[in-house]
């Protein structure tokens, strides 16, 4: 069954900016926003100000190194939603950061696999 597509329902996606940037930003603590910003696909602009709204909010503390910027995320701050006020946000991160630990599928597979000798 084919479903109807319309301009609205192509353009939706899970996650907000916000919880992009951040996501960002524990990936690469040290990440240029310039960088961010492409890697997202919004201005330097409004990643400025979404990083102003996380630490605003106590989710990050920005810490000057050098000339650049290091960011640290404090991972027991609770979600702002109050369907969801009762995770940290350490729960959000955790699941898009513990897909990049795991070893990629084949290596799980290749791992377990019992060695001739």
């Amino acid at each position: 069954m084919n479903r109807p597509t319309s301009a609205r329902s192509d353009h939706w996606t899970f996650l907000t900016n916000h919880a992009r940037v951040l996501i960002t930003l524990a990936r690469d603590p040290g990440c240029r926003l310039r960088d961010v910003a492409e890697l997202i696909g919004i201005t330097e602009r409004a990643v400025q100000l979404i990083v102003a709204d996380l630490e605003a909010a106590g989710y990050l503390t920005r810490t000057r190194v050098g000339r650049r910027n290091q960011y640290t995320i404090d991972p027991t701050v609770a979600l702002r939603h109050p369907a969801e006020a009762g995770h940290p946000v350490g729960d959000l991160l955790a699941t898009f950061l513990h897909r990049e630990d795991s070893p990629a599928p084949e290596q799980e597979h290749a791992a377990s696999e019992p060695t001739a000798g």
